[in-house]
């Protein structure tokens, strides 16, 4: 069974501001953000990098992960990131 849904991390840059957040369309969500069109927190900030994501078959699954991420301290999340993507290179899934 193929994921359908996904937790991700987008960066305003290296080890810059974070956010967390859970799509069922990674490409899309991640082009809204490069694009600015939602309003909020990462236009505000341009955070608009994904630098880290990790895919779910069910939704739930991400929905129960990304809270948990998001009660993380900063450092566990650079930690987790650096773990798989050391250079904080912008990743393409698609």
């Amino acid at each position: 069974m193929p994921e359908r849904a996904y937790v991700y991390i987008p960066a305003s840059k290296t080890r810059g501001t974070l956010y967390i957040g859970v799509t069922g369309n990674l490409p899309r969500r991640v082009e809204q953000h490069k694009a600015g069109v939602v309003p909020g927190f990462t236009a505000k900030y341009k955070v608009n990098r994904l630098v880290w994501f990790e895919g779910f078959r069910d939704i739930r699954d991400a929905i129960d992960r990304e809270k948990a991420m998001k009660k993380w301290y900063r450092a566990w999340k650079i930690e987790l990131i650096e773990r798989s993507n050391p250079m904080w290179e912008e990743l393409h899934p698609w």
